[in-house]
This record gives C-alpha cells, structure tokens and sequence, in this order.
C-alpha cells in the first residue's frame, strides 16, 4: 500500500476510534498515519537519488 493509501487507512481509523472511544483503534489509526509518512518520505528520497544517478551517467556520456 502507498503511503497515501495508509494515511487514509490511518485517518479512518482514528476517526472511528473518537466516534467509538476505542483508544487502541486510534493508536492503530495513528501508527497507520506515520507509517504512510514514512513511506512517503522514502519514495522522496528514492526519487532523488535516481535524479542524481541519471544525472551523473548523463555526464559520463558527454564526455
């Protein structure tokens, strides 16, 4: 699952943890949520160093 797919997963959940005073399911929302952040942040980073990779062979071949 995308990190998007998880900070909604995480969001529904903790709504329905406050409407249900489930405070484990919350937690379990919240858990989602930052796990989807980092997801994120990992592509963020993967993405960058592609861009630096390609970036570097681009230069090898005009030389």
């Amino acid at each position: 699952m995308s990190g998007t797919g998880d900070d909604i997963k995480g969001r529904a959940k903790e709504a329905v943890g406050d409407m249900t005073d489930n405070p484990d399911l919350k937690r379990e929302g919240k858990a989602d949520r930052a796990s989807g952040a980092v997801k994120d942040k990992l592509d963020d980073a993967k993405d960058w160093v592609e861009d630096k990779v390609d970036a570097v062979k681009d230069k090898l071949h005009r030389s």
